[in-house]
């Protein structure tokens, strides 16, 4: 049983999440927070599985909590799911350097929501396809291109290792790249720590900014993701 807590300044939301998280047979809330301090402080007393943390909080908002839960080392079992209304690109890049596991809308269905929570739970980072394209088009606007040293670390991929870096970069879940190459989601997940490893990339963000730094993928027209690129 996968053990979650809400942090979200709307009752009414916080209630509807319960309602439907709880109706899962493999989750349940174990407590509710009003602000970025109380959710800090409720981690710490709960130790939940996932948090599902809203951005905009009084006393200290979703960003300096989940900045505050990642940083303790006593607390690197739970993973921060941030979700919600406000994705935009700096919301993006600053929960990921705050150290949240996924960044999804409030728009998504529940079923959604709640394979959010599990894929978080697992240990994969989860972005949404918006927040992707968000990560992307930020770092794509920087200037520098990619260092001999990233095109050099590139190489020593394999060529199912570069697919699945590919994969990856349009934003996709392990379990959504199996179900699209026909491979097992175990097999997946092999391939893309090797990638990490290799890359030296902390998570699956940083290998979204190396396969697009690096050309293995580019941005098709309009601003979605071209992985059949390299």
């Amino acid at each position: 049983m996968l053990r979650v807590l809400l942090a979200d300044d709307q009752a009414l939301l916080r209630d509807a999440f319960r309602v439907l998280l709880d109706s899962a047979d493999d989750l349940v809330v174990v407590g509710e927070a009003g602000d970025g301090r109380e959710a800090v402080r409720l981690v710490r007393e709960l130790r939940p599985d996932v948090v599902v943390m809203d951005i905009r909080m009084p006393e200290v908002d979703g960003l300096a909590a989940t900045e505050q839960i990642c940083a303790d080392p006593d607390l690197q079992a739970t993973r921060v799911l941030i979700l919600t209304t406000y994705e935009t690109d700096a919301h993006v890049a600053q929960a990921l350097r705050a150290g949240a596991a996924g960044f999804i809308g409030k728009g998504i269905g529940a079923e959604e929501l709640m394979d959010a929570v599990r894929t978080v739970a697992a240990g994969e980072t989860l972005l949404s396809p918006h927040a992707t394209r968000s990560l992307v088009e930020r770092f794509l606007a920087t200037p520098e291109g990619p260092s001999e040293k990233a095109l050099k670390e590139l190489r020593t991929l394999t060529a199912r290792e570069r697919e699945m870096l590919a994969q990856v970069a349009t934003g996709l879940s392990n379990t959504e790249i199996a179900e699209r190459l026909f491979l097992s989601p175990f097999t997946v997940r092999a391939h893309v720590q090797r990638a990490m490893t290799k890359l030296g990339a902390r998570d699956r963000a940083q290998l979204v900014v190396i396969a697009y730094r690096t050309g293995l993928v580019h941005a098709a027209p309009g601003g979605d993701v071209d992985p059949s690129s390299g």
